[in-house]
């Protein structure tokens, strides 16, 4: 798997009119890429033909991770000047790891005021890669106050407003904790996952929340000495439960999205089953590596050189994901959070 270390391997071209600016309404109404996983052989459908690829028995395992409004904007309480956080995870205690800019308006000591002073933060220190670790005053419930006064953290290729930030998240989502939302799983509705259950697919959750690095550019020509974010992922005794049964009836598992992937291929088989498990990961799937939980995926369309394309390319193989992603392109599918949808079974 030599030359596929290359990160220039992972590139193609993409014309700027297919990243997608907004959400397709309704939410199951995108196209879908099917892909055969052995033979690499692909169907243009659209998302709500997934029902009638899946089958009874199988297990659909989706991330129920909620996005916060984690973009807030205040001002520098000496001077007044303009300031803007992004939070990115917290260690407890109100204390928060967050992006700020500009940094000069941000030094270690200043206190920074939000929502007309419903929240207050104190810069504690810088850390590494120039995030400041700030502490957080208010009065009531902090998540209530960020409902009220945050802004939904869209990636930067984003460009247009969204109107509405729960199209942002995904209908079952219900733990927050995430700076960017599970894209693939934005193309479920109530009705469609009800329509699952009917035909004997099975639904399980995990959780893991998304950091800011998923957007991180792979910044190294040998991809095995790029460093991988950590994320902070849980996976219930039942959804445990859920998949070892899958398992033994010789149905499938299959994860929605590269977080739900990246999860249960962090945990793995141990003694032939799935344990129930919480802590960080920091796993880098790319080609070379072996699968040892998943039977099938469904994600959204990465960006050039991305380490999700890395990883789409590990499950579904190298010259196969390529292919579909020049067939893509040529049909203009929707690319990027917003855009359209493979399925990899």
């Amino acid at each position: 798997m030599e030359q596929l270390t290359k990160t220039s391997n992972y590139f193609y071209d993409l014309p700027t009119e297919l990243i997608a600016q907004h959400p397709l309404e309704p939410r199951d109404h995108s196209r879908l890429l099917m892909m055969d996983r052995q033979t690499g052989r692909t169907q243009d459908m659209h998302f709500y033909d997934i029902a009638d690829m899946l089958e009874e028995g199988d297990c659909l395992i989706l991330n129920d991770s909620r996005v916060l409004p984690a973009r807030i904007y205040g001002t520098r309480q000496i001077s007044g000047s303009a300031v803007e956080l992004l939070l990115l995870h917290t260690s407890g205690d109100d204390v928060w790891e967050v992006l700020a800019g500009p940094g000069r308006h941000a030094k270690v000591g200043d206190t920074l005021i939000f929502g007309e002073g419903k929240l207050t933060a104190e810069v504690l220190e810088i850390v590494n890669e120039g995030n400041r670790l700030v502490k957080f005053h208010y009065d009531g419930n902090f998540y209530n106050i960020l409902e009220e006064i945050g802004q939904m953290p869209l990636p930067p290729y984003i460009t247009e407003r969204l109107e509405n930030q729960e199209r942002y998240q995904t209908v079952y989502s219900r733990e927050l904790g995430s700076a960017a939302a599970p894209t693939a799983g934005l193309h479920f509705t109530p009705e469609l996952l009800e329509k699952l259950k009917n035909k004997g697919v099975n639904i399980g959750f995990v959780t893991l929340h998304v950091g800011l690095g998923t957007f991180r550019p792979v910044k190294v020509d040998d991809i095995t000495d790029h460093k991988m974010h950590a994320e902070h992922y849980e996976l219930s005794k039942e959804t445990a439960e859920l998949i070892n049964r899958t398992k033994k009836a010789g149905k499938r598992v299959i994860a929605v999205g590269t977080t739900s992937c990246r999860t249960l291929e962090s945990i793995g088989m141990q003694d032939g089953e799935i344990h129930p498990q919480e802590g960080w990961t920091e796993i880098f799937i790319y080609p070379g590596y072996s699968f040892r939980v998943l039977d099938g995926l469904i994600t959204n369309f990465h960006l050039p050189e991305s380490t999700l394309i890395m990883l789409v390319s590990a499950f579904a193989g190298y010259e196969n994901t390529m292919a579909a992603y020049k067939h893509a392109v040529a049909e203009k599918y929707r690319f990027f959070s917003f855009g359209d949808a493979m399925a990899i079974l």
